[in-house]
């Protein structure tokens, strides 16, 4: 078990990272091909606006919830937004610590902060999985992808969970699995929907920069004035 698990911990994963990143420079190669259209209008809306300003205003879009009406009037799926990533950023992360750093996880605060945070994101991808199988219309827009890629996640943050202690003398099974759903993640991810991160950066980029150019980002807001009394 040992063998094998030291395998999958560092040559395997390392061979999946590569696999994911050369996928990833090939697919930005393709992006790049296609550029931005010219703006069309001339310059619009308040003087103190830019093209700077408005993708730098959209790409920090992702971080304020009070930005769009969306999240500004239900706090609780940006919650649950935030709840998510940060869990699987944990996960992913953790996969790093294990084999290079597992001196942090010595830290029963540290392996509990983990853990902690894994189960919240296990629970929130329960309720989203939920929502999605259950409320016609997120079930209408939802693909076989996003059913398959949500249900694996959650499989893979309660084996996270298990791995975090890193013990291979009572949980080597545990952290076995761990690596090769994460080995597994690194290779399928490119080809899914959870890529569409990679795409963030380019499509706020553009936005913000067409936005920036007609005066409406950054967005201003403006007091509502008082209904008057007749």
């Amino acid at each position: 078990m040992s063998g094998l698990l030291n395998f999958v911990e560092n040559e395997l994963q390392l061979l999946a990272l590569s696999f994911m990143g050369l996928v990833y420079i090939l697919r930005l190669r393709w992006l790049l091909r296609f550029k931005a259209g010219r703006e069309r209008q001339a310059p619009t809306g308040s003087p103190d606006t830019s093209q700077v300003k408005g993708i730098l205003y959209s790409w920090a879009n992702i971080a304020s919830p009070w930005a769009m009406e969306s999240t500004r009037l239900r706090p609780f799926f940006y919650a649950q937004f935030v709840i998510f990533h940060l869990g699987v950023a944990a996960g992913i992360g953790l996969s790093f610590v294990i084999p290079y750093a597992p001196g942090l996880l010595q830290n029963s605060w540290v392996v509990r902060i983990f853990q902690g945070i894994m189960i919240c994101a296990a629970v929130v991808g329960g309720y989203r999985l939920y929502r999605r199988l259950s409320h016609p219309a997120v079930r209408l827009i939802s693909t076989p992808d996003d059913i398959f890629s949500l249900s694996l996640l959650i499989v893979w943050l309660g084996f996270a969970v298990g791995a975090a202690p890193n013990r291979p003398d009572l949980g080597g099974e545990t952290l076995l699995i761990y690596f090769i759903l994460t080995t597994f993640f690194l290779v399928y991810v490119p080809f899914s929907k959870i890529s569409h991160y990679l795409y963030y950066p380019f499509t706020r980029y553009y936005f913000g920069k067409s936005m920036g150019h007609r005066g409406v980002y950054p967005i201003k807001r403006v007091p509502q004035p008082k209904p008057t009394r007749i």
